[in-house]
C-alpha cells in the first residue's frame, strides 16, 4: 500500500482551534467495522457501546510545557522544545534559531540556564546548570506544546484542557487526545455501569506528527517511544479475554501499549521503547475496539485506524464526518469503533 492510499481532502476551517466548552460536548462517530455502518452520535453515549466486565485502557500521560523561549548571551532567541526528559536535569530537545547553537553555550531564562552538551542528529543532548531543575524552568517558562496545526500560540485554558483529567505520569510532548473527552462525572458513570478500568503510559513525543516520507508504507521508519503496561494491567488484561470480554483502547498510544505488549502473542508486562507501526495487514492480539479522534491524511495514525476496520471503511467514515461537519484533530470529535 502507498501513503496515499490513505489521503483524503479536508477544508481547513474544519480543523478544530481551540475545545469545546466543556469536555463531554464533542459529538461521536460511531462505525461499525463489519457493515461499515456510521451512526452520528453525542461523545456520552459512547458508555451505550460498553457492558459490564470489559476493560476501558487509557494512556496516563502527562504532557509537560515542553516549549521554551530563551536567550543567548548575545540577546539572540532560541526556542528549545523538549522531546524526552531524561531526568530531571537532562533531556533530548530540538533547537531553533538564526544560527546553528554551539555546544556549551548558555541559554538563558531569566536566572536560569540550560546548555546543549551534544548532537543527537537533528536533537540535541541538553543539561540545565547549578540548581535548576527541568521541572523547575518548564512550570515557570514553559509554553504547552499545541500540535502545528493549531495555528494559535498556547492559551491559559490550554494548561487544563490539553491534558487528560486522568494524567499522571509526567512526559508526553503531545496530548493522548481521546482521553481529553472524559470528565470526572462520565468516568463515574462508566464505573458504575460494571466497566473496568485500566492505565497505560506511552509518552507521546513529536514524532506522532512526523509525516510518511516514502511512497511505500512498508518503507517507512516509525519514531520511537516511551511506554509501561505493568504486570496488574497485563493481568487484567488477560482476565478480561478470559471471561469473554472486550478490551477498548481509547486512542492509538494505548493500541500501541497494549499490542507491543503481546508481541508475542499474549500480552506480558512491558517496559521500554517502541517503535510498532500498525497498518492494514496487521492482526490484533489484545485490541478489540478503539476510541480515537480523527487523524491527518496519510498519518501512520489513520493507517492504525484503517488496520482496525478496513481502509474502505476508515475512508468513508472520513468522508461523512467532513460532510457533517465534524471538528477534526487534537479538540476535535470523536469516532468509536466497534
Amino acid at each position: 500500500m502507498n501513503k496515499a492510499d490513505f489521503n483524503f481532502e479536508l477544508p481547513k476551517e474544519l480543523i478544530a482551534q481551540h475545545p469545546t466548552k466543556n469536555r463531554t460536548n464533542s459529538r461521536l462517530l460511531s462505525l461499525n467495522k463489519v457493515s461499515g455502518e456510521v451512526q452520528d452520535l453525542q461523545f456520552p453515549e459512547v458508555v451505550n457501546f460498553l457492558y459490564p466486565g470489559d476493560l476501558l485502557v487509557f494512556n496516563n500521560t502527562k504532557v509537560i510545557p515542553a516549549r521554551l523561549i530563551g536567550q543567548k548571551s548575545t540577546g539572540g532567541k532560541v526556542e528549545v522544545f523538549i522531546e524526552r526528559l531524561l531526568d530531571d536535569n537532562s533531556a533530548i530537545a530540538f533547537l531553533k534559531s538564526s544560527k546553528r547553537p554551539k555546544l556549551g553555550m548558555s541559554i538563558y531564562f531569566d536566572q536560569l540556564q540550560i546548555t546543549p552538551t551534544a548532537r543527537q542528529g537533528m536533537f540535541y543532548l541538553v543539561e540545565t546548570k547549578g540548581d535548576t531543575s527541568l521541572t523547575e524552568l518548564m512550570d515557570t517558562h514553559g509554553h504547552m506544546p499545541l500540535p502545528p496545526y493549531i495555528q494559535r500560540e498556547d492559551e491559559l485554558e490550554d494548561k487544563d484542557r490539553y491534558q487528560t483529567v486522568y494524567a499522571k505520569e509526567k512526559g508526553a510532548v503531545a496530548a493522548p487526545t481521546a482521553g481529553l473527552h472524559f470528565d470526572e462525572s462520565l468516568l463515574q458513570t462508566i464505573k458504575d455501569k460494571g466497566i473496568n478500568t485500566a492505565f497505560v503510559t506511552l509518552h507521546v513525543g513529536a514524532g506522532t506528527f512526523q509525516p510518511v516520507k516514502t511512497d511505500s508504507i512498508k518503507d517507512h521508519i516509525m519514531h520511537k517511544e516511551w511506554l509501561q503496561v505493568t504486570p496488574e494491567v497485563a493481568e487484567l488484561v488477560k482476565q478480561t479475554k478470559a471471561h469473554g470480554n472486550k478490551v477498548i483502547a481509547v486512542g492509538t498510544t494505548a493500541v500501541r501499549c497494549l499490542e507491543t505488549a503481546a508481541m508475542n502473542g499474549e500480552i506480558n508486562p512491558y517496559t521500554g521503547d517502541t517503535n510498532i507501526f500498525i497498518y492494514p495487514g496487521y492482526q490484533f492480539k489484545v485490541v478489540d475496539s478503539l476510541l480515537t479522534n480523527f487523524h491527518l491524511p496519510e498519518s501512520t495514525l489513520i493507517m492504525l485506524v484503517s488496520a482496525k476496520c478496513g481502509r474502505e471503511n476508515t475512508l468513508n467514515a472520513y468522508q461523512h464526518a467532513v460532510e457533517e461537519k465534524y471538528r477534526f484533530f487534537s479538540y476535535g470529535d470523536a469516532m468509536f469503533i466497534s
